[in-house]
């Protein structure tokens, strides 16, 4: 009996083992400059047939792989299931593919480096949060690297703990204790020693299960009342187990005898929430109630919290009346719309208003500018039939309104340039000299080589 329970002990501890050492994650991260493998493991479902030849590939491209062998480099080991690479370096990241018969499986490796004067890779952190006095406990094992190593070290923030084989931390946190915690395993291999790390990010929180206690509503409430009658002031608080809720209601002669402080009250909420809350009944309210402040606090050994209640007659509250806000309403109204009629008159109207502004101002900024004209009227100079329309409206409407009513003064090339010139140079010239270009459009000025 005891020899078949020890055979099913070492089965046990052997498919634990191997389970274990199994790379099954598609992405894998490795550390520059450390020895790395990568191990298959076929499903219990899976027959091995001995006589199958086990390849290993690198991928090389899109497509094409590149078989590895234990004299592709001196770094690289192969042994059957097992690619060991002693170490892994940056130019070995990539794809990598392990074949028997039909069954490919297939690895992404990156190869990353550590920080600069630093034991460690800080993208390689195995996080651990611990609350402040419970356990904190590193154990330094590796399911593959620990059996070769020959001698196992502690360090915190990259300084020797201790030199004990396969050590162990073990102790009530402090939050002195928060850092990094780096495992060095000291692995020997052809006459060469690698170090293989294993490194914690230990955090030391603290205890969650306190809270800073917090009262609930706003820090100064005022109670309208009225004389003779009663009225209960409820202080309800977020708070833990053992908070004090209490009032403060002593004046320099004592308490009022009407003033009565209820026993606290606690309620849990179905998500672990827990409030407090003590009523404060004042009865036949007088007039040395009024305008006195009802002092509520929480406290605990995170902090205190506290909010006031004040009473106050309820004649004594000033409220607006409703004709005054009707009148104030009506006003606004009619600010607004006085507000989007000038926007309006003034959107429609701004040339005008220009013009006045000018004219009221006595300003012209036309007079230092430098220039001789107003526009330069742009239109077909031919007198055709289909053009007369436009060489009327360019010669002689458009001077008219612009030159006789409003005092603009046009430059009209066939009135005021003197034959002879170069025309292009001389239209050059006169567009310079005029402050806008007026172009009268028509098919006729589109399509003729006058447009130029």
């Amino acid at each position: 009996m005891r020899h078949t329970e020890l055979l099913l002990t070492i089965l046990v501890l052997m498919f634990t083992r191997t389970s274990e050492t199994c790379t099954s994650r598609f992405n894998i991260t490795a550390v520059r400059g450390e020895p790395f493998y990568l191990r298959y493991c076929s499903s219990g479902s899976e027959r091995k047939d001995e006589t199958v030849a086990i390849r290993w590939y690198k991928g090389s491209g899109p497509h094409a792989r590149t078989e590895l062998r234990s004299s592709s480099s001196p770094r690289i080991s192969l042994r059957d299931y097992v690619l060991e690479f002693w170490p892994v370096e940056l130019e070995d990241s990539g794809s990598y593919f392990f074949q028997m018969g039909n069954d490919t499986h297939e690895w992404k490796l990156n190869v990353i480096g550590k920080s600069k004067h630093s034991c460690f890779a800080e993208k390689q952190l195995i996080s651990k949060t611990v609350e402040v006095q419970k356990s904190l406990h590193i154990n330094c094992k590796h399911p593959y690297y620990e059996e070769l190593a020959h001698r196992i070290s502690l360090y915190k923030n990259c300084e020797k703990m201790e030199n004990n084989k396969n050590p162990v931390l073990q102790k009530n946190a402090e939050f002195e204790d928060q850092g990094y915690y780096t495992c060095v395993f000291f692995v020997p291999y052809n006459g060469n020693l690698f170090n293989v790390t294993k490194t914690f990010n230990v955090t030391v929180v603290g205890d969650r299960s306190k809270i800073i206690p917090v009262l609930l509503g706003p820090k100064v409430n005022h109670v309208k009342v009225e004389l003779g009658k009663d009225v209960e002031l409820n202080c309800s608080a977020l708070a833990n187990e053992k908070d004090a809720v209490y009032w403060n209601v002593w004046e320099e002669n004592g308490k009022e005898p009407n003033v009565h402080e209820e026993n606290i009250t606690r309620t849990r909420t179905p998500d672990g929430k827990l409030y407090a809350s003590r009523i404060l009944r004042i009865e036949n309210i007088n007039e040395k109630n009024l305008n006195f402040s009802y002092n509520c606090a929480v406290a605990s050994e995170g902090g205190t919290d506290t909010i006031s209640f004040v009473l106050v007659k309820k004649e004594d509250m000033v409220d607006i009346p409703g004709y005054v806000f009707t009148r104030g309403m009506i006003v606004a109204v009619l600010i607004s719309v006085v507000v989007v009629c000038l926007v309006v008159i003034g959107v429609i109207y701004r040339v005008d208003l220009a013009l006045f502004y000018r004219h009221f101002m006595r300003k012209d900024e036309t007079l230092t500018d430098g220039k001789t004209y107003d526009a330069f009227v742009s239109y077909l100079k031919e007198c055709g039939p289909e053009n007369g329309e436009e060489h009327t409206f360019a010669v002689e409407i458009l001077p008219r309104v612009l030159e006789k009513h409003f005092g603009y003064k046009l430059c009209i090339f066939e009135r005021d340039v003197v034959p002879g010139g170069a025309i292009v140079d001389e239209i050059h010239s006169l567009i310079e000299k005029s402050r806008r270009l007026i172009i009268v459009l028509s098919k006729s000025y589109m399509s003729n080589e006058v447009s130029f």
